[in-house]
Parts: C-alpha cells; sequence; structure tokens
C-alpha cells in the first residue's frame, strides 16, 4: 500500500485488494475491506464515521489513522456554453485543473494526469507550467468524485471520462490504469471501459504497453502533422517518438469489436491545414480502423498560432472524407474561460464577464 503511505492516510485512490489488506490489518475479516471499497467509490461517503455497514470499533480504528479527502474545489471558471474549468487545490497544495463539459444526453469529465506537463508542445498553455509531478491514482478518482459532487452527477448517469487535462497521461501510465480501474469496476465508480478515453501526444512503448492491458480505456492520439519535419517543430517529442514508429505502434494495436483509434489534429492557421496536409494525413492512415477529430486551435496571446478558417477545415474534412476517413469537427468547449483543448495553464480569467466562483 504505497500509495497509503505517500498520501499520508488518504484511503482515496486505494484499490479493493489493498483495502482487503487494511481490514484484515485491522484484525477484521476481509469482506470489510469489500464494503470500505463500495462505501467510498459506489456510496461516495467522504467520512469513514458514515458508513455504519463496518462496526463501530473498526470504524473509530480508521478514522483515528485514516481519511477519504477529495481535491479541494478553489474557483470555477463557468463558461456561456455551460462548461465549467475548475481549479482544484491538492493535498501537498499543487493546484490542477479539470472541466465538467455537460451535453443533452451526457456528460464529460476532462481530468488531469500529471500537475503540468513536460511534453512541450509549442502550442500547448499547459505547456508553459512545466512539469511539477505526477499524480496519484486517488487524486485522479477524487477529480471525478470532487467534479460529480459539485454538479450533483448520480451514480450510474450517462459519464464519459477523457485523460486530456493537465499532463501527458501515458509518462503516468501505472497511476493512470489504476485509477481506470477503479473507475470502471461495477463496485466502484462503474463508469463503463468504453467511456473512458486516454489521450496521448503518443509515446510509444507505453502504447504498446497499454495494448497489453486485459482492459483498457479508448486511445487517442495527437496527430497534428503530416511530416516529420512538421511535426517535430511542432511537438519537439516527435525527434524520441518519430511519426512513423507512432503510426507503426498504432496499427499494432489491439482494437476491441467496433473500436476505433482516434486521431485527433489542432488545425493551424497556415501551418498544418492546406488540402496536400489533409492528403498525406490520408495516406498515413490508410487502411486503419480508426476517426479523426479536427480541432480549430484555440488561440491565445501566449502564442503566435491562429485558427485555421471554418473555411479551411472544411476543405481539409472533405478530402479526408473523400479518402474514405470518418472525420469530424470537434469545437472545444469553454473557449471563454480558458478550459477548451489545450489550454489549461492555471491562468485566472478576468474582466471578461464571466461566471467566477471562489
Amino acid at each position: 500500500m504505497a500509495e497509503l503511505s505517500a498520501s499520508g492516510g488518504n484511503l482515496l485512490g486505494l484499490s479493493r485488494e489493498e483495502l482487503e489488506r487494511l481490514a484484515v490489518e485491522c484484525g477484521q475479516a476481509r469482506y470489510r475491506g469489500r464494503q470500505l471499497y463500495r462505501g467510498i467509490y459506489a456510496r461516495r461517503a467522504q467520512t469513514l464515521d458514515s458508513l455504519t455497514d463496518l462496526g463501530r470499533t473498526f470504524r473509530a480504528a480508521l478514522s483515528a489513522r485514516y481519511r477519504v479527502a477529495y481535491p479541494e474545489v478553489q474557483r470555477e471558471f463557468v463558461s456561456r456554453d455551460g462548461a465549467v474549468r475548475y481549479l482544484l487545490r491538492l493535498e501537498d497544495g499543487q493546484t490542477i485543473e479539470a472541466v465538467y463539459m455537460p451535453e443533452e444526453h451526457r456528460t464529460t469529465l476532462c481530468l488531469s494526469s500529471q500537475v503540468g506537463c513536460a511534453v512541450d508542445c509549442r502550442f500547448c498553455f499547459t505547456a508553459l507550467v512545466g512539469l511539477k509531478r505526477n499524480l496519484t491514482a486517488g487524486e485522479m478518482v477524487g477529480q471525478v468524485l470532487a467534479l460529480a459532487q459539485a454538479q450533483r452527477i448520480p451514480r450510474r448517469a450517462r459519464l464519459n471520462v477523457v485523460f486530456m487535462g493537465m499532463g501527458e497521461p501515458l509518462l503516468n501510465l501505472a497511476a493512470v490504469m489504476q485509477a481506470v480501474k477503479i473507475l470502471t469496476d461495477p463496485e466502484g465508480v462503474a463508469i463503463p471501459w468504453r467511456r473512458i478515453t486516454i489521450s496521448t501526444v503518443g509515446i510509444v512503448p507505453r502504447i504498446l504497453e497499454l495494448g497489453r492491458e486485459p482492459g483498457r480505456p479508448k486511445l487517442a492520439v495527437s496527430l497534428n502533422a503530416s511530416t516529420e519535419e512538421q511535426r517535430t517543430a511542432l511537438m519537439p517529442l516527435n525527434r524520441k517518438y518519430p511519426l512513423r514508429d507512432l503510426l507503426q505502434a498504432c496499427r499494432s494495436y489491439p482494437l476491441r469489436p467496433r473500436e476505433r483509434l482516434t486521431f485527433e489534429y489542432v488545425m493551424l492557421d497556415g501551418l498544418n491545414d492546406s488540402n496536400a496536409d489533409a492528403e498525406r494525413v490520408s495516406e498515413w492512415l490508410r487502411g486503419m480502423r480508426c476517426k479523426v477529430n479536427l480541432i480549430p486551435y484555440n488561440a491565445g496571446a501566449e502564442f503566435p498560432y491562429r485558427a485555421s478558417p471554418l473555411k479551411r477545415v472544411l476543405g481539409f474534412q472533405k478530402v479526408l472524407a473523400d479518402r474514405g476517413l470518418p472525420v469530424f469537427i470537434r469545437i472545444s468547449r469553454g473557449q471563454d474561460v480558458r478550459a477548451a483543448c489545450g489550454q489549461l495553464s492555471l491562468a485566472g480569467v478576468e474582466g471578461q464577464g464571466l461566471g467566477v466562483r471562489d
């Protein structure tokens, strides 16, 4: 139970097996650990004393040594489109961001996997933060539970989770998968596997490792360029994991029936959005079971890039579609509160007529 020691007594993030061992160490039957697990994740109990299916003595012993602590909501930035960017404080004082995105038939939560990010994509605002540390499984599960509490999302709601916030999930894969197993467990948070997506810039060895997991979420890969040179200029990690190697790993990735890989392509005006770029992308992806999301760039004063005009995005889409690729235009939510794709950078929003709640 290394994470328990590291978190100073916070039970959030411990697996069912770890909580069963804890129960035994406390002189209880193993099944008491399963009850504790269901209480924390399924019933979303935040006080151990409220778990009245556990004996009074056991509850008192747990309460004396342990706690269930979600990341603390410090601020909420409310978008005109209903999305909410949450600034969350962790127990060591570090801060991260997560995003709530309501839609008509489902809700999506965008989670962070690291405090900051080390990947340094040239157009991404999170890169400005740098990497502070990895998040624990408990801090990732805690984001889901904290946002569900803040938005009163009931258990078994139609909820999607995407690891597309701050950080590169595959550089923290063990903790991400520990969190995912708790999130997908029917006795845990109970979100179906198919409703969880991990997004990566393309850490090739970890993609292969993820593919060997017996249970795994969907995979999305940030492509963003049509040539090696172009991608290296935008995403320096391409020097270590070239586009050719990345796409070979994607071709060998095991997919479930009816599953597709998702490729995300940020559209940058005059840089990667020509018809020739689209033709090269279609060649790279030829024969793959995949879909492409085109994302108009979410601009800001910190970078010189601009979003491709809609006419250009539509032209790019047509080239891919004419070559048989499923391709969609993804308009990011929460742009007016810096909650959109690539914008998370712990930045405050002032003077823009936005709803900001402390």
